[in-house]
């Protein structure tokens, strides 16, 4: 059987819904130099007495608008309201370059005080490389039942296999993919997607021969020119025949099995009968794109997030739905987001960035607003529902509904960032190569090779 919320969500109800890729960040650095309004309370005398006075910088990859300097000063000025004596400077990173960027920085020892992101990248890639600063006092017992009750997985995805936290997580996501929904109306397509959003391997089949057969021969595209928006080419491939995309225990990469490659395989022989493309050139942000100016039919990197960001420049109403597999029950890739601190030796500094992220992701307003900056779902359980009472609260309910068929977290698999290249030079060779099995056993072989170096 499916893993069914493998190792998401546990519990009473949850609402889960990356950035995938999507329009990248500014490029200039901003900081704190506004007169916004805070949103936070004035402090109670002596509350900034006790804070550290430093100047820490953020880099943060594009969640949501905290890829929005605008946004992002906001929340630095209701930060200073209560600190005064930090300056945090800020700089922004897109899913294209910023890996780059901060392993050039770690290379030089320039790396900033706080980094945004998910566990891939601060537990296990930096923080299994020793860069990061064990936030276990951040985690304090109030926050860990508070995020428990929300997702036992979150709470294990921020900590190494030794248990050391190298991320303090606030919102979490569930990536689905869209069709325009105009497009298969039209082309009779929406037959085959059913009531709660799923489809059946078969049907999304049929659905891709009636859009071709309505002429609109630009159905989707398998992108694989980088790692941007990779999860939704990962989620399209293991579902269409329920293969798992690692062990239960995270110590090998499993595509290669009979599942995976019957998957690859169906994109292949799509692709070849016309129904289907592959391009080495574009990543998902350049496939959104196309999905938003309607040359495409459908997205495979999609969230509640990216259809805020796109809503201005979609004609057309860009309908979620579930991956399609071969009993119609699919297992849907999830995604956190929080904060690390980079050990840069400086105990002010990090004591510093310590009651930033405090104030970011647990203030009673702050916290609420950063959320909804993200445009995704908390992962503390007191917060609620952020979205209710609001008009994106029928959107966001949409996305909710797909928590049910998260999968299981296996980005936290030692060797992810290896396996991040290797996965979209496989996707290369599938589109030309005539034996799919031995592509998908090298792929596995270079990223387990990348595993066990990593797990030493």
């Amino acid at each position: 059987m499916k893993k069914l919320l493998a190792l998401l969500l546990t519990g009473a109800m949850v609402f889960s819904m990356t950035a995938c890729g999507g329009t990248d960040a500014p490029a200039d650095t901003s900081s704190t130099t506004t007169d916004e309004e805070a949103t936070a309370e004035e402090p109670a005398a002596g509350d900034s007495a006790d804070a550290t006075a430093a100047d820490i910088t953020l880099w943060t990859y594009p969640v949501g608008k905290f890829g929005d300097a605008e946004t992002v000063n906001g929340f630095i000025t209701a930060f200073n309201a209560v600190y005064p004596d930090i300056n945090v400077t800020v700089e922004y990173l897109d899913y294209t370059s910023g890996d780059d960027q901060v392993t050039a920085a770690i290379e030089a020892g320039t790396t900033p005080d706080m980094v945004l992101e998910g566990p891939e990248r601060l537990v296990s890639n930096w923080g299994a490389k020793g860069k990061m600063v064990d936030l276990a006092d951040l985690w304090d017992e109030e926050a860990l039942a508070d995020i428990s009750a929300t997702s036992e997985a979150v709470v294990a995805a921020c900590q190494s296999p030794e248990g050391v936290f190298y991320e303090y997580p606030f919102v979490m996501t569930t990536h689905t993919m869209a069709i325009n929904y105009e497009l298969f109306e039209a082309a009779d397509a929406l037959q085959y997607i059913n009531e709660d959003r799923t489809w059946t391997t078969e049907n999304f089949e049929k659905a891709l021969q009636a859009l071709v057969d309505y002429g609109h021969t630009n159905t989707g595209v398998v992108y694989c020119g980088g790692q941007g928006g990779d999860q939704g080419t990962r989620a399209l491939a293991m579902n269409l025949y329920g293969a798992e995309f690692t062990n239960a225990d995270h110590t090998e990469w499993t595509m290669n099995s009979e599942a995976g490659v019957q998957g690859l395989q169906q994109l292949r022989d799509w692709a070849d009968a016309g129904l289907l493309s592959f391009d080495a050139g574009i990543q998902a942000s350049d496939e959104i794109q196309l999905f938003a100016n309607e040359t495409l039919a459908m997205s495979f990197c999609w969230n509640a997030a990216n259809q805020l960001t796109y809503a201005a420049q979609t004609a057309f109403t860009p309908y979620p739905v579930a991956f399609p597999s071969d009993d119609g029950v699919p297992e849907l890739c999830g995604g956190i987001w929080g904060f690390g601190i980079f050990d840069n030796g400086d105990a002010a500094k990090i004591a510093a960035s310590k009651l930033f992220i405090e104030f970011i992701c647990d203030d009673e307003t702050q916290g609420i607003e950063s959320v909804k900056a993200t445009g995704f779902f908390p992962v503390r359980s007191s917060f609620g529902n952020p979205y209710a009472g609001t008009e994106d609260e029928e959107r966001m309910a949409t996305y909710a509904s797909f928590q049910k068929w998260l999968g299981d977290y296996y980005n936290v698999t030692p060797g992810w960032t290896e396996q991040r290249t290797e996965w979209w030079n496989l996707l290369q060779r599938v589109e030309k190569s005539d034996d799919i099995q031995a592509e998908a056993d090298q792929y596995a072989e270079n990223c387990n090779t990348a595993t066990a170096a990593a797990s030493n």
